[in-house]
C-alpha cells in the first residue's frame, strides 16, 4: 500500500482521506501507511485545509516512487509479482484515463511504441542500463520543469513517461537459466 500511495502522491498532492477513496482501503490503515511514508521523510505534508470542523491534511512525495535493481532483487520473490501487478494496473489505469479524457493523442509529439525482440544477456545489460539512463534524465527533466513551473506560479502538462523492460512470453525463444528451471519442476509435478 505505500508503494501505491508514494506513486499516487508523486503525480499529485492528496489527502489521506482522498487516498482512501481511490485505493478502496480504510482511512485508519491509510492514514497509519501515509505517517510511516511521512516518518521516512518520503512525503511531506504541502497544506491544510479545514474540513466539517477538522482539518485535512495534503501530501506530496519527495522520494520517487520506484524501486533500483538492488531493491527489487531484495525483496521475497513472493511479494514481487503482486507489486508488478499493482504498478501495471496503475499505468493501464493512467492510460485508459487519458485515451477516455481525450488527452492522450492530444499532442502531435506523444510517443508510443512497443519493441519486441531477442537479445542476448549482453544485450539485456545494455537495454538495463539504457532505461535507467534514460530514467534519470526524465526525472531530472521532471526536476527543471517543476522548478520553472513553480517560479511562473504555472499548473504545467500532466506528463506520464513509462518504461517497461521484461521478458516476454516466446514459446520459441531459447529459454533462461530461471525458465528451465521453471519448465523441469513442471515437468516433475
Amino acid at each position: 500500500m505505500r508503494v501505491q500511495i508514494l506513486i499516487i502522491l508523486n503525480e499529485r498532492m492528496a489527502s489521506p482521506n482522498e487516498l482512501s477513496k481511490e485505493l478502496d482501503e480504510g482511512l485508519s490503515q491509510v492514514s497509519y501507511h501515509v505517517k510511516v511514508l511521512k516518518d521516512f521523510e518520503c512525503i511531506e505534508m504541502v497544506k491544510t485545509e479545514p474540513r466539517r470542523g477538522a482539518v485535512e491534511h495534503y501530501y506530496r512525495a519527495t522520494a520517487r516512487a520506484f524501486l533500483t535493481d538492488q531493491d527489487w532483487q531484495k525483496l521475497p520473490d513472493s511479494i514481487k509479482p503482486g507489486m508488478s501487478a499493482s504498478f501495471v494496473k496503475m499505468l493501464m489505469d493512467d492510460v485508459v484515463g487519458a485515451l477516455q479524457g481525450g488527452t492522450f493523442d492530444a499532442r502531435d509529439d506523444r510517443h508510443i511504441s512497443w519493441t519486441p525482440g531477442p537479445v542476448d544477456d549482453q544485450g539485456w545489460d545494455e537495454t538495463v542500463n539504457l532505461i535507467n539512463e534514460t530514467l534519470d534524465k526524465v526525472i531530472a527533466i521532471q526536476t527543471q520543469s517543476a522548478a520553472r513551473l513553480a517560479k511562473a506560479d504555472a499548473e504545467g502538462i500532466p506528463s506520464s513517461v513509462a518504461l517497461l523492460h521484461f521478458q516476454g512470453p516466446d514459446a520459441d525463444a531459447k529459454p533462461t537459466q530461471k525458465s528451465k528451471k521453471t519448465k523441469a519442476a513442471k515437468k516433475k509435478a
